[in-house]
Parts: structure tokens; C-alpha cells; sequence
């Protein structure tokens, strides 16, 4: 006689995180993304963190941008431009599933002295280098279809 043993199928722990696609216009017009160096890795990532009571998902995203990246700017959009996925290892060694949502941050000003500085390394490059310097391909992605948008493309009203 065979046993028959019903195993029930365990979703993987999804965590949230929100983060910055900090954006410019070079001189030339052509959109550069700024990527920083994850500090445990050295990958090319951009600035993300977990939510924090009391702030909008996009406040967020702008804190994250100056405290790993020295940037301060704008949120063009409401919304998310979209979310990946990636495993975040912890401090013990245990893995986890994050959605991350991207917040598109045109950049107005890049600080000397912010809370990560010499932690990481950052490079402002064009959005298709960008897109292929990252591992995630959810990442990728979101800056290729970017670029495409009206979202990288802010109008401000004139006067």
C-alpha cells in the first residue's frame, strides 16, 4: 500500500522595498541613469530601502536616493513606473523574495556629504549602458521602457 502525503505549496516570503531610477538630461539631451554598488556585493543597483512609518512610497524613494546617493530632485509621476524582483540575503544568511517598486526621480542637485558617502560607488551613464549593468532583468526593463516614456521626458509649465 502507498501513502499519499498532500503537501501544501508555501508562496516564498515577499518583502517590499522602494527605490529611486535617478535620472538626467546630459548636455547633448540624451538620459543618463545614475547606478550605485550595492555595499555587500559591489553590484550595479539603484538606491532602494524598506517602507518607513509615515512616508508615501515615494518619499521614500527620495530618501533612500540621498542617503545612498547624495541626490535630491523630484518624483515625476504619481505612480510606480514599475516593480522587480530580486532575493535579498540577510544579515544570517537567509534569503528572501523583495518586490521592489521604482519611483523615477529626476535629479536636480548631487550633494558632497550624505549619510553613505564612500560606502558606494556611483556612475552616470546612458539608459541602455544602465540597463545592461544590472543583473535584475525585471531592472533592465523598467529603464528600457523608461526611456521610452513621457516619464523621462518631464514638461514643465511655462509662465
Amino acid at each position: 500500500m502507498e501513502a499519499h502525503i498532500a503537501v501544501a505549496k508555501r508562496k516564498p516570503h515577499q518583502h517590499l522595498q522602494y527605490a529611486a531610477l535617478p535620472f538626467r538630461s546630459a548636455p547633448d539631451g540624451a538620459i543618463q541613469v545614475l547606478l550605485i554598488t550595492s555595499r555587500e556585493t559591489g553590484r550595479w543597483v539603484i538606491p532602494k530601502g524598506w517602507p518607513i512609518r509615515g512616508k508615501k512610497p515615494r518619499e521614500v524613494a527620495m530618501q533612500e536616493a540621498f542617503e545612498e546617493a547624495g541626490l535630491q530632485g523630484a518624483i515625476v509621476g504619481r505612480r510606480a513606473a514599475g516593480s522587480f524582483h530580486y532575493t535579498k540575503l540577510l544579515a544570517n544568511g537567509e534569503g528572501v523574495l523583495c518586490e521592489v517598486r521604482v519611483y523615477l526621480l529626476l535629479v536636480e542637485r548631487e550633494l558632497d556629504s550624505f549619510p553613505e558617502h564612500g560606502q558606494r560607488q556611483a556612475r552616470w551613464c546612458p539608459a541602455a549602458e544602465a540597463a545592461g549593468l544590472v543583473d535584475e532583468g525585471g531592472l533592465a526593463e523598467i529603464i528600457r521602457r523608461s526611456v521610452d516614456t513621457k516619464f523621462f521626458r518631464p514638461h514643465r509649465k511655462t509662465k
